[in-house]
């Protein structure tokens, strides 16, 4: 059961991404709402996910070698990106097309992006050091073995986030859809119920 708890940490830390809507949902929502197809709102997944699972295959990637980053400096350089990023799609466009969603390589981009500022990587350190170090004496890993361990973690973290994001963003859709109708039908009532005054 202890070799399980890193495991349970990875996939809970994904989950716990997927709830956040600086993760994905909120984006992939609105692109669903705003196509008018729903199913738009689980192709954005996609990109998302690669994102993400980007920003935290660099931290994985890190602890397998052993590797030392800057925190600060990394999360400096990825808000920096964002910015920039941010200025360059809303540069010289008129308010409408401002809006507009940048495409699944921008989606891409952003994910990873927003994800490597906030930490989504640093927040599986705790969990990826038993995985991927062991103790020396129960186990001896390659440095090969420590990559490949960091990559399945990235993988069930990843799952886990996309589970959620998934979930959330499909439920806003179906929310925003039922919460239409319902007003549709209010907007209704008043006026059937003029129609039947004398």
């Amino acid at each position: 059961m202890a070799s399980l708890w890193p495991w349970l940490a990875v996939a809970g830390v994904g989950a716990l991404h997927g709830l956040n809507p600086a993760s994905g949902w909120m984006w992939a929502a609105a692109w669903g709402l705003r196509s008018h197809d729903r199913r738009q709102a689980l192709r954005a997944l996609l990109p998302i996910a690669f994102g993400h699972a980007a920003s935290v295959a660099l931290m994985a990637g890190a602890v397998a070698f052993g590797l030392s980053l800057d925190r600060a400096l990394l999360q400096v350089l990825a808000g920096v990106l964002v910015i920039v990023f941010a200025g360059l799609h809303l540069w010289g466009r008129t308010p409408s097309a401002a809006r507009a969603p940048a495409g699944h390589a921008g989606m891409a981009l952003w994910s990873f992006m927003v994800s490597t500022a906030h930490g989504a990587g640093l927040m599986l350190v705790p969990a990826l050091i038993p995985l991927c170090m062991g103790d020396g004496a129960a186990t001896a890993f390659s440095a090969s073995d420590s990559l490949l361990l960091a990559l399945v973690a990235v993988g069930v973290h990843t799952a886990a986030m996309l589970a959620v994001t998934g979930a959330i963003a499909w439920g806003a859709c179906r929310g925003f859809d039922a919460g239409g109708r319902w007003l549709r039908r209010l907007k209704q009532k008043p006026s059937a119920a003029a129609a039947h005054r004398p």
